[in-house]
């Protein structure tokens, strides 16, 4: 059972002393309007109260003029126009008022507005005090000197009890005194009114921390939101950028083998030309069809984003299904003078079409951009795709422990040697192997001891695999 928190550090902590929040007016010039606003309502309200008193005969046989009674409930008020500004200040201003013109002018004190000048001095004390710790000690200071000043209040009654019951005076109906009566209820009465301003005035604390940390809790959310949206859409446009890369690069280096092999038969035998160029023909078309589902992708990706000038996105181009691995095979078709074999190894039978959407696609692109490769950088006549497909039977352990549910690879090597004066940006093998990153695969990229190049790369499968 976890111990409980000592009573004194809870009331701290709900003191809020070791806050690092502090409480600051939003709006200081609104502030401090309304708070002189607050101190010549209750100037206005503590004059005419004097007035009324002075009418009454609550004044009667003070030595005080009117000029000056007005002067001195005037200045217990005043002080409230900085009272968000300068909480403690005008804590400390207000109750030292009270207690100099309580031990000499008690009734000024009694005035309605007064007692509440004296509730909002202490309520704004505890609701608006930046430093908690200098709070606790003002306040408590307040408190210390009122309740003593009660305190000496029910000597002096207790004293004149005494008198009064020593030369026969005792009027007493109940169990105490009419004097340390009234004197134990003002004494409540206070408690009441001193803990009442305290309880107010921190819960008024509280709210206000909570309304800001929300506030601050809802800037961060939306920071982190656009922030998420902001990677994912970058993400986007990377995958977009492997893509057009790997469709220009292979269609691109098809087009230029195919019109180099029909220029040179073009004069000798333009019937064999015709081959070739119906070649760059339906490599030209694939490429743009291509082209055109990226660039339709690319269209969504934008229309996600909102518009700087709020204009309405126009219509996203329809764009065409991805290849997968189903589609490895018809790289072979490519007749530019490269011969590729491609082999499909699947366990059990079928596995290949379980394959999920997104592993094909990159082993699709990466075999492309292997093949694309060896047609530009390499002397090389012919090449070999082996697509591999694991998936191991229920409660059987598969041969790579690092692919626990299963793998799928696709695997090109070449005999030939690197061409000279064609070496390339290097984008392309960039981009598989950020495909491999994505994916949390492994790649195998490079030269072969027996010559001839291998580009390897492996993709785990899902555990829940149709």
């Amino acid at each position: 059972m976890r111990e409980r928190e000592p009573v004194t550090a809870r009331a701290l902590s709900w003191l809020g002393v070791d806050a690092d929040w502090e409480r600051v007016p939003a709006d200081a010039a609104g502030t401090a309007r309304s708070d002189a606003l607050l101190a010549g309502l209750l100037t206005a309200w503590t004059v005419l109260g004097i007035e009324l008193m002075r009418s009454i005969g609550y004044f009667e046989g003070e030595e005080v003029p009117a000029w000056g009674l007005y002067l001195l409930a005037v200045a217990g008020v005043a002080p409230l126009a900085w009272r968000r500004r300068f909480p403690l200040g005008v804590l400390a201003v207000v109750y030292t008022h009270f207690l100099a013109v309580g031990l000499t002018v008690p009734m000024v004190t009694q005035e309605l507005a007064l007692q509440v000048t004296y509730f909002v001095a202490l309520y704004t004390a505890v609701a608006w005090a930046r430093d908690r710790r200098a709070m606790l000690v003002v306040v408590g200071a307040a408190l210390l000197a009122m309740f003593g000043w009660l305190a000496w209040q029910l000597a002096v009654g207790s004293g004149i009890d005494t008198f009064l019951r020593s030369n026969g005076l005792d009027e007493r109906t109940g169990t105490v005194s009419p004097f340390v009566a009234i004197v134990m209820q003002t004494w409540m009465l206070n408690l009441a009114y001193f803990a009442g301003a305290i309880l107010v005035g921190q819960t008024a604390w509280h709210a206000a921390h909570r309304r800001e940390t929300l506030r601050e809790q809802t800037v961060t959310i939306a920071r982190q939101s656009d922030e998420l949206q902001r990677r994912a859409v970058v993400s986007e446009r990377l995958r977009i950028a492997r893509e057009l890369h790997d469709v220009v690069a292979h269609h691109v280096s098809v087009i230029g083998i195919q019109a180099a092999a029909a220029r040179r038969l073009v004069a000798a035998d333009p019937a064999a030309a015709a081959a070739p160029l119906s070649t760059i023909e339906g490599a030209s078309r694939e490429a743009v069809q291509q082209m055109r589902g990226l660039l339709g992708t690319l269209r969504e990706v934008d229309e996600a984003l909102p518009s700087p000038r709020g204009e309405r996105p126009g219509e996203a181009a329809v764009a065409a299904p991805e290849p997968g691995l189903a589609d490895v095979p018809r790289l072979a078709e490519v007749d530019d003078g490269l011969a590729v074999t491609v082999t499909v190894v699947e366990q059990p039978d079928g596995a290949a079409a379980g394959v999920p959407a997104p592993v094909g696609l990159s082993l699709y692109r990466t075999a492309q951009e292997a093949l694309a490769n060896v047609r530009r950088h390499s002397t090389a006549r012919s090449a070999g795709v082996v697509v591999r497909v694991e998936r191991p039977a229920a409660g059987a352990r598969t041969i790579d422990a690092a692919f626990p549910h299963g793998f799928a690879e696709v695997e090109v090597l070449d005999a030939g040697r690197p061409r000279a004066g064609s070496s390339g940006s290097g984008l392309g093998l960039l981009g598989v192997r950020e495909r491999v990153s994505t994916h949390g695969g492994v790649a195998e990229i490079g030269p072969r001891v027996t010559g001839g190049y291998r580009v390897r790369v492996r993709l785990p499968l899902p555990e829940e695999c149709p």
